[in-house]
């Protein structure tokens, strides 16, 4: 490669190999069903969606009961709103560890994560609105000498 010519000889292979990269296929089981795992803080969910009319369930319970606040109900719905996908899949999920808010956002991750099994392009619209991203935070551990993580125990100067 010495000079500009070689390098521009150079372009149509290049060129041939994006070609070559095939657009995402879905990922689906023998029961045409798509499965993703989503994290946040302790929790872990596994989640499998499946078309149907929209029913959820969470450790063999309904959502209205394992999740009886209305706002960690709304979380599993928006990676459905974002993809104009409401009511058109059953939802099956099991979740482990950590309080009901981290579970919530975890079983929020796994759909966006079976969505974009079950329909490789959901992904651009799903990742725009940051679902396909796990949120790295977790609780900060207690430090010796401290009271908590960080806070100091009560001076008193007598």
């Amino acid at each position: 490669m010495a000079d500009l010519q070689s390098l521009s000889d150079l372009k149509p292979t290049l060129d041939s190999a994006v070609a070559e990269a095939a657009p995402a296929q879905p990922k689906r089981d023998a029961q045409g069903r798509a499965y993703g795992t989503g994290r946040r803080k302790d929790a872990v969910a596994r989640v499998w969606i499946k078309p149907g009319t929209g029913k959820v369930t969470v450790n063999g319970r309904d959502q209205e009961i394992y999740f009886a606040r209305p706002v960690l109900r709304m979380l599993l719905k928006q990676p459905f709103e974002v993809c104009d996908r409401v009511n058109q899949f059953d939802i099956v999920c099991t979740v482990k560890g950590g309080g009901l808010s981290g579970q919530a956002g975890a079983v929020r991750h796994g759909l966006s994560r079976a969505l974009e099994n079950y329909e490789p392009g959901l992904r651009p619209a799903l990742k725009a609105q940051g679902f396909l991203t796990r949120d790295s935070r977790v609780v900060e551990r207690k430090k010796y000498g401290k009271a908590g993580a960080r806070r100091s125990f009560q001076f008193s100067k007598r």
